[in-house]
């Protein structure tokens, strides 16, 4: 049986896997301890190789490390799915609670940090007084409840200022445009959630094919009516765009009412097959809609001008979402469940407001856009 050096076994899985990485893994018992040679070296077999093979794909996917020992742990020929989804749940459960934990910890340093500058005085008291907190007692308890009613009552005598606060918040954005840094930020204040910025994927000329469909006056086709609302109708108008819905009634409301009526209705498939090539596609509920634009892009049916993908669902959204990141069509998108019509009309209505405002901006030509995904070769980044 062929063995091999620890240094061999990282050559062979690649993806940035190093020695010590490898020997990290046999501290937390994700790798089985290797047999050694007479000179004590660690000899592995190609039954180690796929072992870390996979812990490299499920890490890539977002497992934690002591998820995925977790994962391995149960071995398919002695548990079946079942079980498997049962230790999925507890762990999902476990994360679900952490995630709590830590967005209570994200809210309360946001209420400190994201505070204008008619706040800062109260805040700078508030800041002094929580070193000198005792808060063992009822009394304490009392005086924290305090001085967060002082800090919260300066609200009332001003209105927010919503840019100033992101500016303390937000994470840096230096490395992005100023047009993307704009429709980011504008992202996170239609959901309210900072996390959010980790998770937004533009494609390299994202920005650029998006201004110039817009100065043609391109047609903004979306999935249902609910998404159409929320568009800035009156600088389209200006710009000469006009709006199409594909899903083209009016009581479809909800992603699950947009993805019943797109897999029931094959006109609706007719139609989204119809679409003119300079289109900008906006997709804010139904995954169905994005997966099927992404197969009419492949059999070269289609061939729009940009594509923002942020569909709603807990499978088929993700997925959707990852097949049109490996499309050719520039995109905007939100990886994983994170979307909706607000957030999909938000990100169009910021590059139409950043086109009328800005219309000589040649930022986005100069800026790096955000990194290929995980599955692409990282020399696909290029300037938008």
């Amino acid at each position: 049986m062929t063995t091999l050096t620890i240094k061999e076994l990282t050559q062979a899985v690649g993806q940035g896997i190093t020695p010590r990485m490898v020997r990290h893994y046999h501290q937390l018992g994700l790798l089985p301890q290797p047999q050694r040679s007479p000179g004590n070296y660690r000899l592995y077999t190609h039954r180690d190789i796929v072992r870390l093979q996979r812990i490299v794909a499920l890490k890539n996917q977002g497992f934690q490390l002591n998820h995925i020992r977790q994962i391995l742990e149960i071995e398919p020929e002695t548990d079946n799915s079942k079980s498997l989804t049962e230790q999925l749940q507890k762990q999902y459960g476990a994360v679900m609670q952490q995630i709590s934990q830590l967005r209570q910890t994200a809210s309360a340093l946001e209420s400190l940090l994201g505070r204008d500058r008619h706040c800062q005085i109260m805040q700078a008291e508030v800041l002094s007084q929580l070193k000198l907190l005792e808060v063992e007692t009822q009394v304490g308890l009392g005086e924290l409840n305090q001085l967060w009613s002082g800090l919260d009552a300066e609200v009332h005598n001003h209105a927010e200022a919503f840019t100033e606060s992101l500016q303390r918040i937000l994470p840096d954005l230096s490395e992005r445009s100023e047009i993307e840094q704009h429709l980011i930020a504008q992202l996170v204040l239609a959901c309210g959630d900072v996390s959010l910025v980790s998770f937004v994927k533009l494609s390299s000329g994202a920005i650029a094919t998006s201004r110039k469909s817009l100065k043609t006056a391109c047609k903004i086709v979306v999935d249902i009516p609910t998404v159409a609302a929320a568009l800035d109708q009156t600088r389209l108008t200006h710009l000469g765009c006009e709006i199409i819905t594909l899903i083209d009634n009016p009581h479809i409301t909800t992603a699950p009412e947009a993805e019943t009526e797109f897999w029931e209705q094959d006109k609706w498939r007719q139609k989204l097959a119809q679409i003119s090539n300079n289109s900008i596609l906006v997709i804010g509920y139904a995954p169905s809609v994005l997966l099927e634009t992404c197969e009419a892009i492949k059999q070269q049916k289609i061939a729009p001008a940009l594509i923002i993908g942020l569909p709603i669902g807990f499978s088929h959204a993700p997925a959707a979402k990852r097949r049109l990141m490996q499309q050719p069509i520039p995109y905007i998108t939100i990886e994983g469940t994170l979307g909706g019509g607000l957030l999909a009309a938000t990100a169009l209505n910021s590059l139409v407001e950043t086109l009328i405002t800005k219309p000589h901006c040649h930022c986005h030509l100069t800026k790096i856009s955000v990194s290929a995904p995980q599955n692409q070769p990282t020399n696909n980044r290029s300037s938008n």
